[in-house]
C-alpha cells in the first residue's frame, strides 16, 4: 500500500476500515513515498520494489509529481508507472527504457472502467480504457528548443492490442475500438493503428473499429452508448479516462487497475490529489473502495470483493450518504460508515 499525496492517506484508512469490518484476509505492508512532503529517496523506492517483488500486488495514491521537474522519468510516480520486476510487457512506448529504475521494466495496460452507476447519471455500458504508461522523452535540442518524442514499436502495439482483445473476450465485451490521431501522426499512430486492426483479424467474433481522438472525446459525451472498450496510446488515454469518470461522477468515482505480465497494481482510475479537500474529511472514497475491492477479485477472494464492491453501490445507489463532489453533504466517514453498515447482512448482522 502507497497512500501517496493529497487524500491519499484518508481514502487508505477508509479502506483499512472497511477490510477490518469485513474480515478481508489480507495484511498491507504500507509505504510512505512523497516527494512534495519530502519522504522519497532512493532507498525508500527500492523498498517498494522489494515489496512488489515479494506480493505482485499493490494499492496506490496519487503520488503527486512537482511540475519543476525536468528530464525523463524523473518522478518517483513515473518511475513507479513504469514499475515490472517480471518480462517486458505490452506498450507502446519504448522511451520507458531511457533512464529506468535499475529494478524496473515496463507495466503493461492501464485500465480505467467508467460505468454510469445508479444515481450518478443514466445507465450506459461501461468504456474500458485500455492505455499503456509512458514515460516522456524532452531532449532540449538546442536552447530554446524542446523535442518530445513518442516511440511506438509494431512488437509492442500488437501486444497491448492483444490485451485489449483478450480483455474484451474474457469479460463478454463486443466491441473494441481502436482510438488515435494517424491521420496526423501518419508513421506513428498508424503503426499502432495498422498493429489494431491486424489483431482484430485473429477476434471475429468481437466488432473492431476505429476513431480520431478528437471526434471521440466528442462522441463520449454526445452518445456514449456506442462505446465498449476503447485502446489508445498513453496520452488520449489520460485525457479519455478523466473524461469518462467526469460522465459518471468524477475521479471520485472511479477505478482503475494496470497490468503486466506478473503485476497489478489497483488505484483511481482518474488520477488525482484532491489537495483541496486534504484534511476536511470531504474526499469520496468511492473510486478506492472499489479498486480496492477489484483488488481482492484479483487475488481471488471473490466474496469479500463482492460484499465490498455490492455494499459501496447499495449506498451510492440508495442516495442518502454522497458526499460533496455528488452534491451532499456527507463526509468521507459518514459514507464509509453507511458502507460498513451494509456489510452487515452478509455476515448475518
Amino acid at each position: 500500500m502507497l497512500p501517496g499525496d493529497g487524500v491519499g492517506p484518508e481514502l487508505m484508512h477508509a479502506v483499512k476500515e472497511v477490510f477490518k469490518a469485513a474480515s478481508v484476509p489480507v495484511v498491507f505492508d504500507e509505504h510512505h513515498l512523497s516527494e512534495v512532503q519530502n519522504t522519497a529517496s532512493e532507498e525508500k523506492l527500492d523498498r517498494v520494489v522489494d515489496s512488489m517483488k515479494e506480493s505482485k500486488v499493490a494499492l496506490i495514491g496519487k503520488i503527486h509529481t512537482p511540475m519543476e521537474y525536468k528530464g525523463d522519468l524523473a518522478s518517483y510516480d513515473m518511475r513507479l508507472s513504469v514499475l515490472n520486476l517480471g518480462r517486458a510487457t505490452p506498450t507502446t512506448s519504448a522511451c520507458c527504457h531511457h533512464h529506468p529504475h535499475p529494478k524496473s521494466q515496463l507495466l503493461g495496460a492501464e485500465l480505467c472502467p467508467a460505468r454510469a452507476r445508479g444515481v450518478l447519471g443514466s445507465c450506459w455500458g461501461a468504456v474500458l480504457c485500455v492505455t499503456p504508461p509512458c514515460a516522456p522523452l524532452c531532449p532540449q535540442s538546442v536552447k530554446g528548443v524542446i523535442e518530445c518524442l513518442k516511440i511506438i514499436t509494431r512488437a509492442k502495439s500488437q501486444r497491448i492490442a492483444k490485451f485489449a482483445f483478450d480483455y474484451a473476450t474474457k469479460k463478454g465485451r463486443g466491441k473494441v475500438t481502436a482510438v488515435h490521431k494517424a491521420n496526423i501522426m501518419k508513421l506513428g499512430d498508424g503503426l499502432f493503428l495498422q498493429c489494431c486492426k491486424e489483431v482484430a483479424e485473429l477476434y471475429p467474433k468481437i466488432k473492431f473499429d476505429t476513431m480520431i481522438i478528437d471526434n471521440c472525446c466528442m462522441q463520449l459525451v454526445q452518445n456514449p452508448y456506442q462505446f465498449d472498450v476503447l485502446v489508445m496510446p498513453n496520452l488520449y488515454g489520460n485525457i479519455v479516462d478523466n473524461l469518462a469518470a467526469g460522465l459518471v461522477g468524477g475521479a471520485g468515482v472511479v477505478p482503475g487497475e494496470s497490468y503486466s505480465a506478473e503485476y497489478a497494481v489497483f488505484e483511481l482510475g482518474a488520477r488525482h490529489p484532491f489537495a483541496q479537500a486534504v484534511g476536511r474529511n470531504i474526499a469520496n472514497p468511492t473510486a478506492m473502495l472499489l479498486s480496492a475491492s477489484n483488488m481482492l477479485r484479483h487475488l481471488n477472494l471473490e466474496h469479500h470483493s463482492n460484499v465490498i464492491s455490492d455494499a459501496v453501490k447499495k449506498v451510492i445507489k440508495g442516495g442518502k450518504v454522497r458526499t460533496r463532489d455528488l452534491g451532499g453533504y456527507s463526509t468521507t466517514s459518514d459514507f464509509v460508515k453507511s458502507v460498513i453498515d451494509n456489510l452487515h447482512p452478509h455476515y448475518g448482522a
